[in-house]
């Protein structure tokens, strides 16, 4: 399991890779990864495309960074779900409060 994070070439964009579990083993690198972030970010982009597994820590994770960073980020973005993660984001309603892809 690792995170990653990059800037967008336009440095509006902060997206946040997270490879293998997001659990509880990945709080304090998650939130290193969105604390300090420049003004000029506007969109967060949190990609799944190589998470197998998530767990209850994980949706709280996202909702503490939404809530840290929501009135300089106007667009917070889940993308590259597999189907079973999908399935967990939408069950706990996720999806009104993100963007899921």
């Amino acid at each position: 399991m690792s995170l990653t994070k990059s800037i967008s070439a336009d440095a509006a964009t902060l997206t946040i890779h997270i490879k293998g579990k997001f659990d509880f083993n990945l709080v304090q690198s998650f939130r290193q990864a969105y604390a300090q972030i420049d003004k000029s970010i506007t969109k967060v982009i949190i990609d799944l495309r190589e998470t197998d597994y998530m767990d209850s820590s994980a949706l709280g994770m996202l909702l503490n960074m939404q809530k840290s960073i929501d009135t300089q980020v106007n667009k917070f973005e889940i993308s590259n779900c597999q189907p079973q993660l999908k399935k967990i984001l939408q069950i706990s309603r996720f999806d009104k409060k993100f963007d899921i892809n």
